[in-house]
């Protein structure tokens, strides 16, 4: 299954924001853990979906930053204004990262936009984008576990993505938090996300397929369940495979970086027309995967 819409995922987990841009709500009993940063303009959904569940804030303890891209951090100041109690949970790549100035100012002008386009511009100092950079109160690494009540989370570091990413697998739950390392699911395809390095992004797909999942949650349009849970890695490893090959097969036949991102980024704007991002930003991101793959090959 396939589950988009904010809702119930399994008994424990509920996804809350919307399918743009998805955070995770665990239910560990005793306490609550956020899974995901989102986008600043999915806070309202959040409070009222939070409010339509029932939830106590006090039992939130804490949000999980999988990576620290502009697109994943966009909730985290609001919530940790709101409710101090929380522990701001990344890595420390992730952590250096978000306190560099020309980091808040890329998190402070992407959400704006976002903001500004939702007709929510007014709102900026109230969401949290007046702050000058994000804390991270907790840091982890690979094999760190946590708990959140009766809950068991893994740490695993997945870099290729971002230098910065890792995924959170729930032990009791069989359920992998990937985010963006473990591909991006649009409609029937699985973007390949190697923004950081190729290889490394082959290896971390490698790497967490090994874990059994009956869950897995995408940080953009949705999660899925059982078959298609299982499904999600293998496909996204062979997307990867085929993404590399166009690339590098189109680098070898024209010789020149800026024509290999031209026509595969008019493949995509086929394959990807309704996606969030704009183009620009997709062409972006593939310019830095051909630009590796370019120096690979060299």
């Amino acid at each position: 299954m396939i589950i988009q819409e904010p809702g119930r995922v399994t008994e424990r987990i509920t996804l809350l924001g919307r399918k743009e841009s998805c955070i995770y709500l665990l239910d560990g009993g005793s306490e609550y853990a956020m899974l995901g940063g989102g986008m600043t303009y999915v806070i309202p959904d959040i409070l009222s979906q939070l409010a339509n569940l029932g939830i106590d804030a006090r039992k939130i303890s804490r949000i999980i930053i999988l990576h620290a891209h502009i697109d994943h951090v966009g909730i985290v100041s609001f919530f940790k204004r709101r409710w101090p109690w929380l522990t701001i949970t990344a890595s420390q790549r992730a952590r250096e990262n978000l306190l560099k100035p020309k980091m808040a100012k890329a998190i402070l002008d992407f959400n704006t936009l976002l903001l500004s386009q939702a007709h929510m511009a007014e709102r900026a100092s109230e969401f949290g984008l007046d702050l000058e950079n994000i804390e991270v109160d907790e840091v982890v690494k690979e094999g760190d576990i946590i708990t959140c009540g009766d809950r068991t989370l893994e740490i695993i570091e997945t870099p290729g993505h971002s230098s910065c990413s890792i995924a959170v697998y729930i032990r009791e739950e069989k359920a992998l938090m990937a985010s963006d390392a473990g591909g991006i699911p649009f409609g029937d395809q699985i973007f390949t996300g190697a923004n950081s390095n190729f290889d490394q992004y082959q290896a971390s797909l490698e790497k967490m397929a090994r874990y059994p999942a009956l869950v897995h949650m995408a940080e953009h349009y949705g999660a899925f369940t059982n078959e298609d849970a299982r499904q999600f890695l293998p496909r996204s490893i062979a997307s990867a495979k085929t993404t590399r090959t166009l690339i590098e097969e189109s680098l070898k036949r024209t010789g020149d970086v800026d024509q290999t991102v031209a026509e595969i980024a008019q493949m995509l704007a086929q394959e990807a027309k309704g996606y969030f991002l704009p183009m620009e930003v997709m062409t972006m991101v593939l310019g830095q995967m051909t630009r590796y793959l370019a120096k690979t090959l060299a």
